[in-house]
């Protein structure tokens, strides 16, 4: 178990799209329990390879109405209902700063467990946003990129103010 350095917005490894996992070994669980750790060091409830730097399509989620942590591999979103949700979001990789996103508030999750089994998964709330939020991330898709130009911009004027302030 490693706690891992996070990476920081605005690094361009958050714009890339992760990579499938292939290889279902003890090289991967111990890449999620990495994960793991570095999530809850940050502080975090969801966080992706991406987020340490490596590019696999790993998410780990600890939310609080589940008694454990769960790793999803290879995650894809196959469907998402039309009704929506607002939910104030964040990221590990620009601590400090959080805004209201809009999403879908129902979402069928299919991904991959650690040993490469498929599992579909409903989700809503939260939880679905969590989904939403941390596939994004796979796909390159900061969370900043779902505001309006507007909005986006306060953001990281408050980000890059928070930034100044800890130096």
């Amino acid at each position: 178990m490693t706690t891992c350095p996070i990476v920081r917005f605005p690094d361009q490894r958050l714009r890339q799209v992760a990579a499938p996992v292939t290889l279902f070994d003890e090289s991967l669980s111990a890449l999620a329990q990495d994960i793991l750790e570095s999530m809850r060091a940050a502080p975090g409830i969801g966080m992706t390879g991406p987020h340490i730097g490596v590019a696999q399509r790993v998410v780990v989620l600890e939310l609080p109405d589940v008694p454990q942590p769960q790793t999803y591999v290879n995650p894809e979103i196959i469907w998402m209902s039309e009704e929506t949700i607002r939910q104030e979001e964040g990221s590990v990789s620009m601590p400090g700063v959080t805004d209201l996103i809009e999403r879908a508030a129902k979402v069928r999750v299919q991904y991959q467990d650690l040993d490469g089994v498929t599992h579909v998964e409903e989700a809503e709330g939260l939880r679905a946003a969590c989904h939403q939020h941390e596939i994004d991330q796979l796909n390159g898709i900061f969370w900043i990129q779902r505001l309006s130009g507007l909005r986006r911009k306060r953001v990281v004027a408050r980000y890059e103010k928070l930034q100044r302030l800890q130096r």
